[in-house]
């Protein structure tokens, strides 16, 4: 249950991003964002009773993420100049989003477990990879399922956007991507980064 709580909290980051793309914003929402981080207390690899499978220190707690979450969105939505009638549809966006991809992620979590569990199992080695390779088919179709629902999402979204605003949306998505990179030129393997495409393949191609 703990291992799923950080899923879905992670999901509900996700999602935010796959429609709103917080991770692509610039100057603007750098500075929010590190306001809030820096209220989060150090924690090294364990936080509130949640494992950090990957050895992350200072791994902020969920009411942490939730804090981060708003800030970005709200920095979001103040760089693209959005109307309040914008920021509900972007809201309703959001909560659509979110329930489109939590079964999914929750079978891709399902899935995953799985995997780990044969892979402890003592059955013949040709048996485990017959089976992990099953399994990761399956992932590999789910994942695909993802995508698809954040290019829908993205498409929506930038379909209440202005012309203006859908120019600044792409420049910010270029920021993005060079963030993106940045980080995982800085991050040594294995890198949590490495695992997380880009926000801004989520949108238009």
């Amino acid at each position: 249950m703990k291992k799923l709580a950080v899923l879905l909290c992670a999901l509900s980051v996700v999602s935010t991003a796959a429609v709103m793309a917080a991770e692509t914003t610039a100057a603007a929402e750098d500075s929010a964002v590190k306001n809030v981080e820096s209220e989060a207390p150090a924690k090294a690899g364990v936080n509130e009773g949640i494992k950090n499978p990957e050895g992350i220190k200072n791994r902020p707690s969920k009411e942490e993420m939730i804090k981060i979450r708003k800030a970005r969105e709200a920095a979001f939505e103040q760089k693209l100049g959005l109307t309040d009638e914008q920021k509900a549809k972007a809201k309703e966006l959001r909560i659509k989003g979110h329930e489109q991809m939590k079964p999914i992620m929750e079978q891709i979590f399902a899935k995953k477990k799985e995997a780990e569990m044969v892979k402890r199992s003592r059955i013949a080695t040709w048996a485990q990879e017959e089976k992990l390779a099953a399994i990761d088919k399956e992932l590999q179709e789910l994942e695909n399922q993802a995508k698809s629902i954040r290019k829908q999402n993205m498409k929506d979204f930038e379909s209440i956007l202005t012309r203006d605003q859908k120019k600044i949306l792409k420049q910010m998505k270029k920021e993005g991507r060079q963030k993106f990179e940045e980080r995982k030129k800085l991050c040594p393997p294995p890198c949590p980064a490495e695992k997380v495409q880009p926000v801004e393949e989520a949108g238009e191609k």
